[in-house]
């Protein structure tokens, strides 16, 4: 549940980072006290920053929804491999238990076969 709520943050952030940015731009291009050319070079190199930025939190979330599928997937085969174990032992322990019992059956039948 952590984990959504972090998603849901990030989200979130994002898209005040992306619409902080537009309306800065765009604030910048009404009172701009620059020639067009200028302008036009302030908003390139602005949305090259944040192309920059969206890349860099793009990866960072890759990056951490792979560290987090990579816990969880040796979480479930730690998990597993203890489930797998437990119930080898148990059946063991039923299958000799069944043994005893069958040798016992054996013995009493034998009795009565004399």
């Amino acid at each position: 549940m952590d984990n959504n709520n972090n998603n849901n943050n990030n989200r979130n952030l994002f898209i005040s980072f992306v619409t902080g940015v537009a309306i800065g731009t765009g604030l910048g291009i009404l009172f701009a006290p620059f020639k067009g050319s200028e302008t036009r070079e302030k908003i390139k190199h602005t949305v090259a920053d944040t192309t920059h930025d969206i890349s860099d939190r793009l990866k960072q979330a890759k990056d951490e929804l792979t560290k987090t599928a990579h816990e969880k997937k040796e979480a479930f085969d730690k998990k597993l491999d203890e489930t797998v174990s437990n119930m080898s032992y148990k059946a063991e322990v039923l299958i000799t238990s069944l043994e005893a019992k069958l040798e016992n059956l054996k013995k009493k039948n034998a009795q009565l076969h004399k």
